[in-house]
């Protein structure tokens, strides 16, 4: 079977096995002779749910239970969490971090330690794991928190997946009264003016910035804030929208540098009339790509990659400057680019977000893409930054060393636990782990 991460770069073929009990899951572990490695919904972006053998978890997808006076709940791996709120916000209650996209799995979003638009405030998605039960190299069970198996527990929560593989979970919930957002819009006509506003709109719940990195001199990164606050009044409906779906793969090219800098001055002209505040639908306000299925295919067949990095505070500015400039004089476009800035980090070993600012791009995939990734990285490890492992598929072992000085502590760990025998990804080998 022909695999590929959400960016369909790169490609490998694969065995895959979807256990539908944990004592199933078991005896794939332990009858497998090669490492392997659990995969969700397929939704990080490279290689890192890529192996010769794969654990498909969707098929543990159970709720398990639901306490809706404490806003509590428990459920299996593989519950997606477009599902989780499916359930939940009909009662009252929503997932307190949510990233781009519903289509991940409770135990992908584990395995990442996804972080969304309130990161400033609220912190990545561990931070409301109140605990989860694993299986370990030997088929063995544990139930790791803060408090029982800490170390493994701080490991495994934006460890991709290494440590092994996360069966359920329970999750601490945020009370609404409303499945709506009340969303506003300001813009910025350069860089300056979206850092400024960012800072001023810290208060908001949610915060997140369009930013079009193709512009150069006066407006380069002109940018549009989107301001978020749970609405008081609109009622508890998680309906689900409407997809359309990308029936086949675009040309390749189709967005290169002049359409997607047609689209970048179109939507921001557009956004920036924008000024009344509206009441939209959380999956349209948190979810915005889920609404076209498959929009990977807009890349073309060679796929995408996707950059994230993030900057500490204080170089972040100067930072995000010479990568703007580095992407404006590469000939090369993102027709998707985000900005957000993050607050403190978490204790975990390999978890992504940390204070400061973090810029996300998109670039269709080809030879240039690569050597474009290769000078920001470069850009990232001299201002102090790491690369998202849940985006990458092309970052060298010393940008990841540099970026995550705990990997010698997490490596040491998957010794201890037989992990670096069993569970291995493309990106984790890449990565020297």
């Amino acid at each position: 079977m022909r695999s590929t991460g959400w960016g369909r770069y790169p490609a490998i073929e694969t065995t895959s096995y979807w256990p539908a009990t944990h004592g199933a899951l078991a005896r794939t572990l332990i009858d497998l002779q090669t490492p392997t490695i659990a995969r969700g919904m397929g939704r990080s972006y490279g290689d890192a749910s890529l192996a010769d053998h794969l654990l498909i978890m969707t098929r543990l997808d159970q709720f398990i239970a639901f306490d809706a006076e404490r806003g509590e709940l428990r459920c299996g791996a593989g519950v997606t969490l477009a599902a989780c709120l499916e359930l939940t916000v009909p009662r009252g209650w929503f997932l307190p971090v949510l990233p781009g996209t519903g289509m991940v799995t409770v135990g992908g979003a584990i395995a990442a330690d996804v972080h969304g638009k309130n990161h400033h405030h609220d912190g990545s998605f561990s931070e409301f794991v109140e605990d989860f039960e694993m299986m370990l190299a030997d088929g063995s069970r544990l139930t790791c928190s803060r408090h029982a198996h800490a170390e493994l527990f701080q490991a495994t929560a934006g460890g991709m997946g290494l440590t092994g593989v996360i069966l359920a979970a329970r999750l601490r919930l945020k009370a609404i009264t409303s499945s709506y957002i009340e969303e506003r819009m300001v813009a910025a006509d350069h860089l300056d003016a979206a850092l400024a506003l960012l800072d001023e709109h810290a208060a908001m719940p949610y915060v997140v910035a369009w930013i079009d990195v193709n512009q150069r001199g006066a407006a380069q990164g002109r940018a549009l804030i989107m301001l978020g606050a749970h609405a008081a009044e609109g009622g508890l409906r998680a309906r689900a929208r409407r997809a359309l779906t990308v029936p086949f793969d675009l040309p390749a090219g189709l967005l290169g540098r002049s359409s997607a800098t047609a689209f970048n001055a179109l939507y921001f002209h557009l956004g920036a009339r924008r000024t009344v505040a509206r009441h939209v639908h959380y999956a349209q306000y948190f979810f915005p790509l889920d609404a076209l299925q498959q929009w990977n295919r807009l890349y073309g067949g060679r796929g995408f990659l996707q950059h994230q990095c993030v900057i500490p505070p204080d170089s972040a500015p100067q930072a995000l400057r010479e990568m703007l400039s580095t992407v404006a004089s590469s000939g090369l476009a993102s027709p998707l680019a985000v900005l957000k800035a993050f607050g403190p980090g978490n204790d975990n070993l390999l978890s992504f977000a940390r204070a400061g600012l973090t810029l996300t791009m998109d670039f269709a995939m080809d030879a240039a893409t690569l050597a474009l990734f290769a000078r920001l990285d470069d850009i990232v490890v001299a201002y102090g930054g790491r690369i998202y492992l849940a985006k990458d598929a092309c970052m060298a072992q010393s940008t990841f060393r540099r970026g995550y000085p705990e990997w010698e502590n997490f490596q040491a760990l998957r010794e201890r636990y037989g992990a670096s025998a069993r569970f291995a990804s493309l990106q984790s080998r890449r990565l020297g782990l």
